[in-house]
């Protein structure tokens, strides 16, 4: 708790305080401290001073931080961090748990993306291309019957294998990513809102 000489400081700055510091010291004594809205009634008077009508003077002071301290910030009304900082304290540390359980699922889901293998196939199956599930190329296969048909349309065969294994891919990443938003509480779809 403040003392009352160094509350008398401040206050002594304020308007019609000139006048008392010339002729007598002040002094402070707190009245009632309310913990609930933090208000501070303070009563002012001048020590030694006879008349009557300029004896005593009472102030409101608005404070924004503090409150009821008894029993050493132990009461099971009173929080054990005081006002807003020490939400703001629980809600970083809440913050920086849920970060540290999201970067060891997205690990852990990247791992399985990239030992998982999808198979793509063009018309007739006569080619099969495979990507990894973060869409590496793995491996491409070419049956005999494939290659007589000639180049440019070999091409075209590979180039649609290539598509069918591609969003086979796209496809199981997206469902693995659904799967880590629902497990963290997120909602459904919220990984397609973020392209």
């Amino acid at each position: 708790m403040t003392t009352a000489p160094s509350l008398t400081g401040p206050l002594s700055n304020a308007v019609g305080f000139s006048d008392w510091k010339k002729h007598a010291p002040l002094s402070a004594s707190l009245c009632k401290l309310s913990s609930s809205s933090n208000i501070v009634d303070m009563k002012i008077s001048r020590c030694g001073c006879r008349k009557v009508g300029h004896g005593q003077r009472c102030f409101r002071l608005y404070a924004l931080f503090g409150g009821k301290k008894d029993n050493n910030g132990k009461s099971d009304d009173v929080p054990s961090k005081a006002g807003i900082l020490g939400n703001m304290q629980n809600l970083y540390e809440t913050v920086k748990k849920a970060q540290m359980v999201v970067q060891v699922e997205a690990v852990r889901v990247q791992k399985e993306l990239a030992a998982a293998e999808f198979d793509g196939y063009c018309e007739g199956e006569l080619v099969k291309v495979t990507l990894s599930g973060n869409q590496q190329p793995v491996r491409t296969e070419i049956t005999e019957a494939a290659m007589e048909l000639g180049s440019e349309k070999l091409s075209l065969l590979i180039t649609e294998a290539y598509k069918d294994a591609h969003q086979k891919s796209v496809q199981a990443m997206k469902e693995r990513m659904n799967d880590l938003a629902q497990s963290l509480g997120m909602p459904p779809g919220l990984s397609e809102g973020l392209k």
